[in-house]
C-alpha cells in the first residue's frame, strides 16, 4: 500500500498554490494585468499608502498598461470616471492613450475630461514627463482648445479657481482662437493682458463691481474667489443659498462660522439641498464623503443638517443590494487599514480612513439585510452586535473602532469553520495584506513552495459545508494581489462608489457578468 500520510484522499476543490507575496510578505494570488488595472483605477490616488509609495503605483500601472489592449485602457479610463467617480486614474489613462493608443483619445475625452478639474489634471500629467512626452502634442492640445470654446463662460470662470497648472496657464499653452469680442475679453482677462472690460461676461462684470463695492448684489461665483473680500453674514447666506451639493458638503463649519444658521430658515435651506436625491446623484458622491462631513461637522451644525447628512447616506447607498440566505461581512480592522482612504499626501491627506470604509460598507449591507452577521477582525475575530435599526453612521462609528494589529485575514473563516456555520454569502472588506495567516498556517513569508493562502485553505473546508456559497472581497486600496484567486465563486473587486455594490449584486444573482467583463463590455461609441 502507497504511502497514506502522503498520498491520503482530500475533500473538496484542490487549494490553488499562490503565486506572489502581497505587501506585507503574505502569500497571495497574482491579478491578471486587467483585474490590477481596474482596482488600481478604482482605488488609486498616486499617494503614498501603508505599504507602497506613489512613484511605485505609477510604475507599477504603467507595467500593467503595456499588457492589455488600448481599447481596454480607453474603457477602464471611462468606467474608472463615470462608475467609479475617480479624477486621477482616468486622466493617467487618457493621457498614458496619446501614447500607447492616440486613436481612442478623441473618442473617450469628452466623457473623461469634463471639467476644468479634470483638465487640469491632464495637462499636468502630460507635462510632467512621467508617460514619456512633456510637451501637450497637436492632438491633445486641440482636444482641450475644443474643450474651452465649448465650455460656457459662467462655468469658465468658475474653472478658474485652482492651480498647478491653473486655467490661466492652460489657456497660455493652448492659445484658444476667440469667436467674437466677448471671448477675446475674457481670455486677456484670465491670462492678465489688456481687454476691453465692456466685453467682459456679465458674471465677471459683476464679480469685479463686487470686488470694488460690497454693497453691490452678490455675484454667482465660486465661493473662494469671493473669501478674501470683507464679507458680511449677508453675504455668507447668499453664498450659502447659490452653493452646490458638493460644496455645501464640504463647507457646514464654514458656514456655521460665519453665521449662516443663525438666519432664520437656512438650516432647512441646507438640509433640504443635502437629502435631495438627485443632486445626490449628480454630484456623483462617495458614500464615504458624506462619513467624513458627518464626522468633521462641529457642535455648531444644527441637528437637523447633521440628520440629513444620514439621509444622504441612505441615499447614497441604495444599490447595495439585498441577499438572500446567510450572508456574512468581515471588515478588516487591523493597523494598516488605519492608513487615509485616499492615501498619504502631506497636508492634503483625508480624515477618512481604509477602516472607517470598511465599517460603512458593513454597516450598509447590515441596514439591508438585518439578519447579516458581521465579524471585524485583525489577527483574531472580535466580537460585535449591530442593531439593524440603527443608522448607518452609528454602526459605522462603532466598528471602526475596534481592533488596530496585525492581518490575518483568514480567521474569520476560521472561527466560521470551527461554528460549523451555514453560510450563503461571506463579503471581505480589506487591504488584502494577510501575513499572520502565512505564519499561523506554518507556510512563513516565502517558504513551502505549493502552498496556498490561508483564505483559500479555508474557503475550501467551508465549501465542503456550504457547497452553493460564494466569497466577494472588496479591497479598498491600489493592489496585485488577492488572497482569494477569482474563479465563478469568487468575486474581486474595488472602489469606493455604488459601482461595487451593482457588481456584486450581478455576481450574486449568478448573472454573467465580472467586474473586468463589465468594463470590457462598455460602449465607447
Amino acid at each position: 500500500m502507497a504511502n497514506t500520510t502522503i498520498f491520503h484522499t482530500r475533500r473538496g476543490r484542490a487549494i490553488p498554490a499562490a503565486d506572489a507575496v502581497n505587501q506585507a510578505g503574505g502569500r497571495a494570488y497574482q491579478h491578471t494585468a486587467e483585474q490590477a488595472l481596474a482596482q488600481y483605477a478604482m482605488t488609486g490616488c498616486f499617494n503614498q499608502t501603508f505599504y507602497a509609495g506613489a512613484v511605485d503605483q505609477i510604475a507599477t500601472v504603467m507595467s500593467y498598461a503595456d499588457q492589455v489592449s488600448p481599447e481596454y485602457l480607453a474603457k477602464l479610463a471611462v468606467f474608472a470616471r463615470e462608475r467609479g467617480y475617480m479624477k486621477d486614474m482616468p486622466a493617467f489613462l487618457t493621457a498614458l492613450l496619446t501614447v500607447k493608443g492616440p486613436e481612442w483619445v478623441p473618442v473617450i475625452f469628452p466623457r473623461v475630461i469634463d471639467n476644468g478639474r479634470m483638465v487640469r489634471n491632464f495637462v499636468q500629467i502630460l507635462r510632467s514627463g512621467v508617460i514619456g512626452r512633456r510637451s501637450l502634442g497637436t492632438m491633445p492640445k486641440r482636444l482641450v482648445k475644443e474643450w474651452i470654446s465649448r465650455r460656457g463662460e459662467a462655468s469658465l470662470f468658475m474653472d478658474s479657481v485652482g492651480n498647478a497648472p491653473s486655467l490661466q496657464d492652460v489657456i497660455k499653452m493652448v492659445r484658444p482662437k476667440p469667436e467674437n469680442a466677448m471671448r477675446e475679453a475674457f481670455y486677456g482677462y484670465l491670462i492678465g493682458k489688456n481687454h476691453n472690460a465692456s466685453d467682459l461676461p456679465k458674471v465677471v462684470q459683476e464679480y469685479e463691481r463686487f470686488k470694488q463695492n460690497q454693497a453691490m448684489p452678490l455675484p454667482d461665483v465660486d465661493f473662494r474667489l469671493l473669501t478674501a473680500l470683507n464679507l458680511s453674514t449677508d453675504h455668507w447666506v447668499g453664498i450659502a443659498r447659490n452653493a452646490n451639493w458638493q460644496m455645501t458638503r464640504m463647507n457646514l463649519n464654514t458656514f456655521a462660522r460665519h453665521g449662516v444658521f443663525r438666519v432664520n430658515g437656512m438650516d432647512q435651506v441646507i438640509a433640504r439641498r443635502l437629502r435631495d436625491e438627485k443632486a445626490i446623484r449628480r454630484a456623483k458622491v462617495f458614500p464615504y464623503q458624506l462619513m467624513a462631513a458627518y464626522f468633521m461637522a462641529d457642535e455648531t451644525v444644527p441637528d437637523s443638517v447633521i440628520d440629513a447628512l444620514q439621509d444622504a447616506m441612505e441615499i447614497a447607498l441604495q444599490n447595495v443590494p439585498a441577499i438572500s440566505g446567510n450572508v456574512v461581512v468581515l471588515p478588516d480592522t487591523s493597523y494598516s487599514m488605519t492608513q487615509p482612504v485616499t492615501g498619504y499626501r502631506k497636508g492634503a491627506s483625508s480624515k477618512v480612513r481604509c477602516v472607517d470604509v470598511a465599517a460603512l460598507v458593513s454597516a450598509a449591507i447590515v441596514a439591508r439585510n438585518p439578519k447579516a452577521q458581521v465579524l471585524p477582525f485583525d489577527t483574531k475575530v472580535h466580537w460585535v452586535r449591530l442593531n439593524a435599526r440603527d443608522s448607518i453612521m452609528s454602526n459605522a462609528a462603532r466598528l471602526a473602532g475596534l481592533g488596530g494589529g496585525g492581518t490575518n485575514c483568514a480567521a474569520p473563516l476560521i472561527e466560521l469553520n470551527r461554528q460549523k456555520a451555514k453560510v450563503d454569502t461571506v463579503i471581505y472588506v480589506s487591504d488584502n495584506e494577510s501575513w499572520v495567516d502565512a505564519q499561523r498556517f506554518g507556510y512563513g513569508y516565502a517558504s513551502r513552495s505549493g502552498a496556498g493562502t490561508g483564505v483559500m485553505a479555508q474557503w475550501s473546508i467551508l465549501k465542503q459545508r456550504n457547497p452553493d456559497a460564494k466569497l466577494v472581497c472588496i479591497d479598498v486600496v491600489p493592489n496585485r494581489t488577492t488572497q482569494a484567486i477569482e474563479r465563478e465563486d469568487i468575486l474581486n473587486i474595488g472602489g469606493f462608489s455604488d459601482q461595487v455594490f451593482s457588481v456584486i449584486d450581478d455576481f450574486i444573482r449568478n448573472e454573467p457578468q465580472r467586474w473586468v467583463q463589465a468594463i470590457n463590455r462598455l460602449s465607447l461609441s
